[in-house]
This record gives structure tokens, C-alpha cells and sequence, in this order.
């Protein structure tokens, strides 16, 4: 999605772009907040594709990161899309930024310089796209080193949850019957809403059990779709996907309590719990599995080694662990369109024999052989209307 040229405000005679300042530490909360034309003012090591879209999506008019967008490690995704849709990313780094900006302050920037009114606040980096890419170049050098971390991940998940990968223990009961049906796990990530379009045959014929992610359930419900199940924390839940009808599981880790859960209590919503490790698409993935789903489609899911990557977070390890637990079970969404042909009905093939059946009776009645068959025919048909009128009148 590409945003209008950034604006500065009609009659201003300072330079550059200004805005509503908004702020927060974790890039996916602030975005609910965000408006078009606002300053965000985020700490995000490592600006990745899914918050980068929501950014552009909110409409803001500048991007102010505390934390190095692209960090080296590996060639993230966020920051491109940013300059491509033409919004300024500064990042300034190593100050007090946060401490100094308050949300709804007036900030203005200019080049690499943020302004509160005349004061300037901080100075940092402008990343254009000559600076991206050459970012995003010397990034590749360290996938070697992010490979390794992501391996060692792996392998401590493994350890962890070996008892719930082999035997499913600790998957709470749901009253929704997942055995031997068709289970489609929506997450509010990469490309879901093309994913779900492309899905809409699919969905309307097999009627499978519809199970939204976290921030998912609000994407199936934009969609026109009811989910039957929901997983997530009860404190980023929408009022809309509680109150859905849909049975809820709070995902948590071992050693904590749901986050929420007296939020969903309040709501009169029942809930269950579901303690595990790695993150909510996971859980919901080992939850289908677990039941004994026939196949689980992914929908705005990971796909690519990048994307994994791409989240920055070493749970990422995880999602890559429960592919392999799910196996021949789990498929992408984009998969299934290709693949899956809406089937033939009983009445299509009735109304398409009646049809050439109509077509083989009108040809004869043409030919001189037929005309007088067709002229005894309707000869007949008019006599049993007239026999039916008298019975009736």
C-alpha cells in the first residue's frame, strides 16, 4: 500500500514533515493507537515486514526508531518497505529519546533532526534507499551467524517441550471437533487478506473449522467469516473476537498466569488455558494437530527462511519445530488455491442434462421429420391443461 507524498501543514513555514507524536516500546501495541499523519516513535531493533505494513497502513507521516532499523544481523524486510511507500525512517540511536517525548507532543522532522516546536530533541539517521540496500547487502554476510543461533534455538525447544511435541501434554480440551476435519489457522501476518480471497471457494464447500491467531480472529471477522475457535492473550484479544461466539484459549508460558484473563472473566466469556512455549501461531498449529485434525492451512503464515528471520525473536525456532511436528498435515494457504477445485454437484449435472436435453428437443422439433411430433406434442400438453382447468374450476 502506497501513501500520498508526506505534506507539511498549509502555511507552515518550517521545514520538513510534521505530526502527533505517538510512542511506545512494542511497535504491535502502538499501531492500535496510530492515526494518519502521526510521528511514531518506536523501539524496534530489526524493523520487520508485518510492523513496517501496519505502519504504512496507519497512514503515518515519519518514523522515529530509538533502535537500529536494520541492525546487520540478517537482511530484515521492514525498512524497505518504509522508503518505498515514502515515508521517512530516522533512526537515533543511543539517546533518551523516549524519555524526552511525551504521546500527542507536536514533533517535527527534518533530514536527520527531530524537533519538538523549536527545540531540537535529537539527531540521527536518515535510511533511504541507497542506505537500505547497502544495509541489506552487508546483512547477508551475518545469515551465517543467524543460522547457527536459530539452529541452537531449535534444539532448546525441543528440550523443552519434547513431553507436548511427542505426546500432546498439556493441549487443554475445547469443545470444538477438530478430529478428521479441515482446520484453517488464520494469523494477521503475510498477505492474509489475498490468502483469505483466494481461499473463498475452499471455505464455503469444505466448511472447516476456522481458528483465529491473536490479532486473526479480527482479520476472519473483516472478512466475513465467524471463527470457531480463538488463541491468543486475553489482554490483545478484540472485544469483537470475544464476543464472536467463538470458543477461547489463552495461550501463556509455563510459570505465568493468561495474561487477561480476568479482562475475559469480566466479559462472561469461558475460556481455556494452553501453557506453552513459542508463540501463539504455534500453539494453535499444536492444538489442531494435537486433535487430530485431517489437514491445517495456514493462512498469512511464515514461508520463507527470510520471514522466519524476519521476526527477530529467537522463538521464531519454535514455529519452525511445530512445521516439522505437523508435517504432511500442515499446507499454506497458497498452496491449497492452487491445488483445490471446487467439486461438481448433483444438481449442476441434472441442470446441465436437462439443459442439453431442452437443446436435443428444440433441434428435432426444426427438422420436417419433428415438426409434426412437436405439433402432436403441444397438441397434447394443451388438452391435459384444459382437463386440469376443469377438475379446478
Amino acid at each position: 500500500m502506497r501513501i500520498p507524498a508526506l505534506r507539511r501543514r498549509p502555511g507552515a513555514d518550517q521545514p520538513g514533515v510534521s505530526g502527533t507524536a505517538r510512542v511506545g516500546h512494542r511497535t504491535t501495541t502502538l499501531i492500535r493507537r496510530l492515526r494518519p499523519g502521526d510521528i511514531a516513535v518506536i523501539d524496534h531493533t530489526d524493523l520487520d515486514k508485518v510492523s513496517a505494513d501496519a505502519l504504512v497502513a496507519a497512514g503515518v507521516a515519519a518514523v522515529v526508531n530509538v533502535s537500529a532499523s536494520t541492525s546487520g544481523r540478517y537482511p530484515n524486510l521492514g525498512p524497505q518497505i518504509l522508503v518505498d511507500a515514502g515515508i521517512p525512517l530516522i533512526d537515533v540511536e543511543g539517546g533518551d529519546l523516549f524519555n524526552r517525548v511525551g504521546d500527542g507532543d507536536r514533533l517535527r522532522v527534518d533530514g536527520p533532526v527531530v524537533y519538538r516546536d523549536d527545540e531540537e530533541l535529537a539527531a540521527g539517521r536518515v535510511l533511504d534507499s541507497v542506505t537500505v540496500q547497502e544495509a541489506t547487502l552487508a546483512a547477508r554476510a551475518g545469515m551465517a551467524t543467524q543460522l547457527e543461533a536459530f539452529t541452537a534455538n531449535a534444539q532448546e525447544f525441543i528440550r523443552r517441550e519434547r513431553e507436548l511435541l511427542l505426546d500432546g501434554e498439556g493441549v487443554p480440551d475445547v469443545r470444538t471437533r477438530l478430529q478428521g476435519r479441515h482446520v484453517v489457522v488464520v494469523m494477521r501476518t503475510y498477505d492474509y487478506q489475498s490468502d483469505l480471497k483466494r481461499l473463498r471457494t475452499y471455505l464455503r464447500d469444505r466448511e472447516p473449522v476456522l481458528v483465529g491467531v491473536g490479532a486473526g480472529a479480527d482479520a476472519l471477522l473483516e472478512a466475513g467469516h465467524t471463527p470457531d475457535l480463538v488463541v491468543g492473550d486475553g489482554d490483545t484479544l478484540s472485544d469483537a473476537a470475544l464476543a464472536s461466539g467463538a470458543e477461547v484459549v489463552l495461550h501463556h508460558h509455563r510459570g505465568s498466569r493468561p495474561a487477561g484473563e480476568d479482562r475475559v472473566e469480566r466479559l462472561g466469556v469461558r475460556s481455556v488455558a494452553f501453557a506453552a512455549s513459542g508463540t501463539t501461531e504455534d500453539a494453535a498449529m499444536l492444538l489442531a494437530a494435537t486433535r487430530e485434525a485431517e489437514l491445517v492451512v495456514a493462512v498469512g503464515s511464515h514461508a520463507t527462511l527470510v520471514e522466519f528471520l524476519d521476526k527477530g525473536r529467537s522463538a521464531m525456532a519454535s514455529t519452525f519445530v511445530t512445521r516439522l511436528r505437523l508435517g504432511p498435515t500442515l499446507v499454506d494457504a497458497k498452496s491449497v488455491q492452487r491445488l483445490y477445485r471446487s467439486p461438481v454437484r448433483t444438481w449442476q449435472l441434472l441442470l446441465l442434462a436437462l439443459a442439453g436435453l431442452l437443446a436435443v428437443v428444440i433441434a428435432v422439433a426444426a427438422t420436417p421429420v419433428g415438426n409434426p411430433w412437436w405439433q402432436e406434442l403441444q397438441d397434447q400438453l394443451v388438452a391435459v391443461w384444459e382437463q386440469l382447468r376443469g377438475v379446478f374450476t
